[in-house]
């Protein structure tokens, strides 16, 4: 099995600024460093030591926590791009295990080294037979996303031979097991509180057929799987695979630079992913649609969404990032518009709203002139939806996604040599010493 291997560093230093003690007088002298794209950043880490101050960054939207080399997001141009290559070439001319592949290892795959790749991944699909006995310990209406993240930290407790992160090879093992049995238990996710069988893997189907097999077959008869929905599924993995130091990305990093083993270190991103102001995002477009209603209701929301006295947002448009278009979006539009011909559902009352708001919202003054485009959650959310999925699997899809991503950005974190376990800093606002007081006296 093929280990990974340490890359070479593109970080630079091109200038220095000076820091002003206002109360001193005092100046520090702090280097910049330039990477290969993007911004350039301070480096702060000698501050401390040197001035005896912190720096100020609530949610680190201004700090680099880390340099790395899988993900460039210009969200002022709308440019995605994995290890330099444009997601816009990746979703359409690539499967999801080439992009797999390829944020783990760097490059994409000639023939014979996906071949041997894929080979490994599927026949890591399947899970030890007594986790099916862990699902048993969940209530029959537990949230999915719930069940993902005890399940994937129960991995650890299956796999020992693949959680000491000073072995590379245990390192790849846990990789590749992550990767592969991941569908698996998303699968199985779904399953559960529907009472339905559990559906075995099966090695003649792709990563995206395999999963779509495992989730919606039966054993009482033969499931044919649409090649419209597999790509669409494809797509979808690969447009969600990595984005950059995200909430679960950094949640991801974080865990893992306390040395915990790989499968811990997944379940903690899948928590964080959890929450609905990070992976609920497409959830919460199929909510919006469902208090919309009716298309003739659509005007009011509209208008609702320009005012900003109005607490009502519209989901799925714009995007915290992109401050132009989703490049994801573009991608997933024309395959959202393939999924609902292949299935026919156009009659579908919610659907049917989707599209009309999409319609009226590429062509309102407003949203254009702030663009406010459809973004990738927006469209996730209709396929999903046409394609039967309820709304609280959405999330686990997004997890699904995102795995290999959290994978390379875990493995390239355990392989940096200046890398240390996060200790995040605070600017303290409470109590000063106070004297204490008995029970008896206060």
């Amino acid at each position: 099995m093929a280990q990974q291997t340490p890359m070479a560093k593109s970080e630079s230093t091109s200038d220095t600024v000076t820091l002003v003690d206002n109360a001193t007088g005092k100046r520090f002298e702090l280097p910049v460093l330039g990477g290969s794209e993007g911004p350039r950043v301070i480096d702060i880490r000698s501050l401390y030591g040197e001035t005896g101050m912190f720096t100020y960054d609530p949610g680190f939207t201004s700090t680099a926590s880390c340099d790395s080399q899988i993900t460039f997001i210009d969200g002022d141009d709308g440019i995605l791009r994995h290890r330099g290559y444009p997601i816009e070439d990746l979703a359409e001319n690539c499967d999801f295990l080439e992009v797999a592949h390829m944020l783990l290892f760097g490059e994409l795959p000639d023939r014979a080294t996906y071949e041997k790749f894929a080979h490994d991944i599927t026949y890591h699909t399947m899970v030890h037979e007594q986790l099916l006995y862990f699902y048993r310990g969940f209530r029959r209406d537990a949230h999915p996303m719930a069940i993902m993240v005890g399940v994937v930290g129960a991995l650890s407790a299956f796999y020992h031979d693949s959680t000491d992160i000073s072995d590379p090879h245990q390192c790849m093992v846990a990789s590749y097991r992550l990767i592969a049995k991941m569908p698996t238990i998303a699968a199985m996710a779904f399953k559960y509180p529907m009472g339905q069988p559990f559906m075995y893997p099966r090695n003649d189907l792709s990563y995206a057929e395999n999963f779509l097999y495992m989730t919606f077959a039966v054993p009482a008869e033969e499931y044919h799987i649409s090649p419209v929905l597999a790509r669409a599924m494809e797509r979808i993995l690969i447009l969600h695979a990595d984005h950059e130091q995200n909430a679960s990305t950094s949640t991801v990093r974080l865990a893992g630079s306390s040395a915990a083993n790989p499968f811990a270190c997944i379940a903690a991103g899948i928590a964080s992913l959890w929450g609905p102001a990070h992976g609920g995002a497409n959830e919460a477009v199929l909510d919006m649609l469902t208090e919309i209603g009716s298309k003739d209701q659509i005007g009011e929301f509209i208008n609702r969404a320009k005012d900003k006295d109005d607490p009502f947002r519209l989901m799925g448009f714009g995007h915290r990032v992109y401050k132009n278009y989703d490049p994801r979006a573009a991608v997933l539009r024309k395959s959202a518009h393939e999924v609902l011909d292949e299935l026919g559902v156009k009659d579908e009352p919610l659907l049917e709203l989707a599209l009309e708001l999409e319609r009226i919202a590429l062509e309102d003054d407003y949203f254009v002139e702030k663009k406010l485009f459809p973004n990738v959650d927006f469209y996730s959310g209709i396929i999903l939806r046409a394609m039967g999925f309820p709304n609280s699997m959405f999330t686990v899809l997004f997890a699904l996604a995102r795995t290999v991503g959290w994978v390379a950005q875990w493995n390239e974190m355990i392989q940096d040599p200046t890398q240390r376990i996060g200790r995040p800093r605070q600017l303290y606002t409470g109590e000063t010493k106070r004297d204490f007081v008995p029970m008896d006296q206060r």
